[in-house]
């Protein structure tokens, strides 16, 4: 099938590389020049496990395409993908202008019969919009469809060959035909190919998303109910995610989730219940209780060294908001190296992936970084962990041992055992969990 995707962002390479890989021809379009040179080149601009190696062969094969002229694909496409994107306005509500765009560019080249695939996370009743935006600039009949994406940054690849369902919200047969011929590689292993109005399947991406939100949020209140009481959230955890109910996943305590989706997400769910007078108190309080948690190690910070934190110097693990990404959007390490660096405090940080991203975030100066994990913490008065990748998970304690000043321990992931960090001599601070003092 002849595939052409406008918007090389996040999702945008993502699902154009793996639709390519499924066989189709594809054409991914953005204005934006200098990204499409490096595609071009096989430079891929963000970091995602396997799509560097899909999009290298798929050039080669002759498959993708990048271009900035979305036009010379639209033409000739039976599927067009809008993946751009949807930023935040000041009120929370997701900025439509990058949408609106793209269907005013599909409008006037669109060929006759073909699906028009609403990719990008939207509010309910975007497609109509943009329905409207095409017809306004054309007589030739066309189709919609909403296509919501569920694709975790660190495993999206694996998301779209492997999906746990595919949501399509279509209103007429040839737009459904086309979704099943399209997704028909992708679902052989039988998990649903779930067809829906367009409405509820716009309704679906923001529920899921504001539904895994709650769940984070609960449980770092919880934990911090835990502190409190001298309960163990670890504990706690497993005692309820081994309920069939609950299930195990989204449990886990830690300094709160950021990225480009479950923040912006539950903000715009949250708006346009503001605007159909349904007020969503309970999201409210998730995206509060979210806000406050990413400085959660900051107060413990406090609590230990007091508030003016001059002369200090904390050693940071972990930049991106979670594993096997460079994104920082919104991520918590941004929240607490912000509030370190007004209290006087020194930093130096270490990312395997995410250093280069950092430095756009912050002045020369404003913080030093590890060539690795260990270089950051040289006279370090406190470690501070915040993102949970796997070569943190096993450090030389020997070696951090030495190279600390203080050997102070703040986890915000509750990677490790309070009485083993206590065994080795370390004040350890964990989420919801009891300090565990030094033994040595």
């Amino acid at each position: 099938m002849e595939v052409t995707v406008i918007g090389t962002g996040y999702v945008g390479l993502v699902v154009g590389s793996c639709l390519a890989e499924g066989g189709n021809h594809v054409t991914c379009a953005d204005i934006d020049e200098a990204k499409i040179a490096r595609l071009n080149s096989g430079e891929v601009p963000i970091y995602e496990p396997g799509l560097d190696r899909l999009i290298s062969h798929n050039l080669s094969a002759g498959r993708l395409r990048f271009t900035t002229d979305a036009t010379e694909g639209i033409r000739g496409s039976d599927a067009i993908f809008i993946a751009v994107g949807t930023p935040p306005g000041e009120d929370g509500s997701a900025n439509l202008g990058f949408v609106r765009e793209a269907a005013r560019t599909i409008g006037d080249h669109i060929k006759q019969g073909a699906v028009v695939i609403m990719k990008s996370t939207v509010p309910v009743g975007t497609s109509e919009i943009v329905r409207a935006e095409i017809e306004g600039r054309t007589d030739t009949t066309f189709y919609m469809c909403s296509n919501p994406e569920f694709l975790k940054e660190g495993d999206a690849v694996g998301d779209f060959m492997y999906p746990d369902r595919v949501v399509c919200g279509v209103d007429d047969a040839p737009a459904r035909e086309r979704m099943e011929e399209l997704y028909e590689p992708f679902v052989r292993s039988g998990n649903p190919l779930i067809f829906m109005d367009i409405a509820s399947a716009e309704m679906t991406k923001y529920a899921a998303n504001a539904m895994l939100a709650t769940r984070i949020s609960f449980m770092n209140q919880i934990a911090e109910l835990c502190e409190r009481t001298g309960a163990d959230i670890e504990l706690v955890r497993r005692g309820i995610g081994s309920d069939k109910r609950i299930g195990p996943s989204f449990l886990y305590a830690g300094t709160g989730y950021g990225g480009s989706c479950f923040p912006k997400d539950v903000q715009a769910l949250i708006q346009t219940g503001d605007e159909h007078g349904v007020d969503l108190a309970v999201l409210r309080s998730v995206h509060e209780a979210n806000d406050r948690q990413k400085t959660v190690l900051v107060r413990k910070i406090r609590s230990r060294f007091g508030d003016d934190l001059s002369g200090l110097r904390f050693a940071l693990w972990g930049l991106a908001f979670k594993p096997e990404t460079d994104d920082m959007r919104a991520a918590p390490s941004l929240a607490i190296i912000e509030e370190l660096l007004e209290a006087g405090a020194s930093v130096t940080a270490h990312d395997p992936v995410a250093m280069e991203v950092a430095r756009d975030y912050y002045t020369k100066d404003a913080i030093a970084y590890g060539d690795d994990e260990y270089e950051t913490l040289d006279r370090a008065d406190a470690l501070v962990l915040v993102t949970e990748w796997l070569q943190y998970r096993r450090p030389d304690w020997a070696s951090v041992s030495q190279r600390m000043k203080q050997k102070v321990l703040f986890d915000g992931r509750n990677m490790f055992d309070p009485e083993r960090m206590s065994a080795l001599g370390f004040e350890y601070y964990s989420i919801g969990r009891a300090p565990a003092e030094s033994e040595g």
